[in-house]
């Protein structure tokens, strides 16, 4: 355990109301869960006997003798072990267990269909170094993505190799500083930003060896006209722009942004954060967008969470494909098995070279590409309708109790006040809403709403949860009236109390404490 948790009680401080409404159903799985105990070993327990050695004995070179009698590792039997990880994953909130609404992560439900495909022997057992001959069924789904990817983005080439978001933010703009590389345009060396962005813009920025200048929004949430107008000129290489934006809104002057740019001799990058919102509806290549990033684990149901893996594909028009990473999948006109192979891989002529060892996250491009195929052009507009009417929904419920920023339809996500009460802060209501048996929100981010609550449920959940969250919510606000000490104490329920936030980063202990 880290030094920074709090064992939890499993119980309300004394005299404290009950947590939950009277109506159970309005806070499922909501209950208290037991600690975890974690110093479970005793000497002489074990799970596994081993056989007597049968080959001769010989002692080890000196220099690879350890100098203390360790390592200590645990002595546990099967049971305990089979229980201990067992109870670890019934503690983990999970969106297969419970509602997960991360804005601007899309928390999404992730179907087993694609789970069995990713586990197809043909797929799983493929060595990566296997010959061009016999990987022509691997190449061919990577190749029929980067085509799928382009027609639904309207771009003219993709890029499978980005291994994560940030990757394919950084793909990006790495192949806009080549473009102007190319034509000697060197003093381009500033890159605007949105303050509405997604949170990894100005970091990408940075490495890529720009200079980030902020663009502020105005007072409906769009990209300020004039202020972009404003920081527009021949030192300017592009725009990264999140649209929908981190606020959940769809850019009302788009056109006129980018306009703006190309004027001045810059590139468009779209951050495709949240083109779930917008997929089978609007296709960024045709509103200008010169470059973007997909995340397959957002838009398309890849797996998201726990560190990765992750896919972020890179997409973009005509003229910039000769710099997209590499290698990338190509079909052979008119070839057919027996004159050799039909897919090959091939580097662009001016490619910013490898980002990733082999050809990306293969196993996330399968999911991937079955999720397109099995929804098609109808079902993923309908991906988009449904996660844009849930919204909507959700935040009419919520506005009552936690005000909505801005009062716009929104896209597929929205960002509400979490510090609308006196002495009440956001962190307040995220750990509160554990003990509903709801995972928080994103909180604090965007930056340019104080007290932040980011909400997204995706087009996965059903009405009765959604209502189920805004029921929680509610009683979460009359909490805060009534009774704002039960927010502080937040949560109740879980194996761990509140964390100290600070020391649980920097003083996180995940390893086994070894002792004699």
């Amino acid at each position: 355990m880290s030094d920074g948790h709090a064992p939890g009680t499993g119980a309300l401080p004394a005299g404290a109301a009950p947590a939950l409404p009277t109506d159970q159903s309005a806070a499922p799985g909501a209950h208290a869960i037991p600690p975890l105990l974690f110093e479970i070993s005793r000497p002489g327990r074990r799970a596994v006997r081993l056989p007597a050695c049968d080959v001769p004995v010989s002692a080890l070179p000196e220099g690879f003798v350890r100098a203390d009698p360790g390592p200590f590792l645990p002595e546990v039997s099967e049971l305990d072990v089979v229980r201990h990880f067992t109870r670890l994953s019934q503690s983990n909130m999970a969106i297969d267990t419970t509602f997960y609404p991360l804005g601007s992560c899309t928390m999404k439900y992730n179907p087993k269909v694609n789970e069995a495909v990713a586990a197809l022997p043909g797929f799983a057992d493929h060595h990566p170094l296997g010959p061009e001959s016999a990987s022509q069924g691997a190449l061919a789904v990577m190749h029929e993505l980067q085509e799928m990817l382009a027609e639904i983005a309207g771009f003219s080439g993709v890029s499978l190799q980005p291994a994560a978001g940030a990757q394919g933010e950084l793909t990006g703009i790495l192949m806009i500083r080549a473009y102007h590389q190319a034509r000697g345009d060197a003093q381009r060396t500033k890159i605007l930003v949105p303050d509405s962005a997604h949170g990894t813009n100005p970091a990408t920025v940075a490495m890529a060896g720009f200079h980030a200048v902020e663009i502020p929004s105005d007072r409906n949430g769009n990209v300020d006209l004039a202020a972009l107008r404003n920081a527009c000129g021949p030192d300017v290489a592009g725009l990264m722009i999140t649209n929908p934006n981190t606020l959940g809104l769809f850019e009302e002057h788009l056109l006129q942004v980018v306009d703006a740019v190309h004027g001045c001799g810059g590139l468009v990058y779209g951050d495709g954060a949240n083109f779930n919102a917008i997929l089978g509806i609007v296709r960024p290549g045709d509103l200008g967008i010169d470059v973007m990033h997909f995340n397959l684990h957002k838009t398309f149901s890849t797996p998201h969470g726990g560190g990765g893996p992750g896919a972020g594909p890179v997409g973009c028009r005509a003229d910039l494909t000769p710099f997209l990473p590499g290698p990338l999948v190509t079909r052979a006109a008119g070839k057919r098995p027996a004159a050799g192979p039909v897919y090959t891989l091939t580097m662009p002529g001016q490619s910013i070279g490898r980002l990733k060892s082999f050809y990306g996250n293969f196993g996330m491009l399968l999911r991937a590409w079955v999720y397109i195929r099995m929804h098609g052009a109808a079902g993923l507009r309908a991906v988009s309708e449904n996660a844009v009417l849930n919204a909507n929904y959700l935040k009419k419920l919520v506005d009552p109790v936690f005000p909505v920023r801005f009062k716009r339809t929104c896209m597929h996500e929205f960002v509400a006040n979490g510090g609308a009460y006196d002495g009440i802060a956001t962190m307040d209501i995220a750990k509160r809403l554990l003990d509903y048996g709801f995972h928080a929100p994103t909180v604090y981010f965007p930056l340019i709403v104080k007290e932040a609550l980011m909400i997204e449920p995706t087009e996965s959940e059903n009405r009765e949860t959604l209502e189920a969250f805004a029921q929680a919510l509610t009683a979460i606000a009359r909490e805060a009236r009534e009774s704002p000490e039960l927010l502080h104490g937040a949560p109740y329920r879980m194996p761990l109390g509140r964390l100290d936030e600070v020391q649980a980063v920097r003083r996180l202990v995940l390893r086994h404490r070894s002792t004699p």
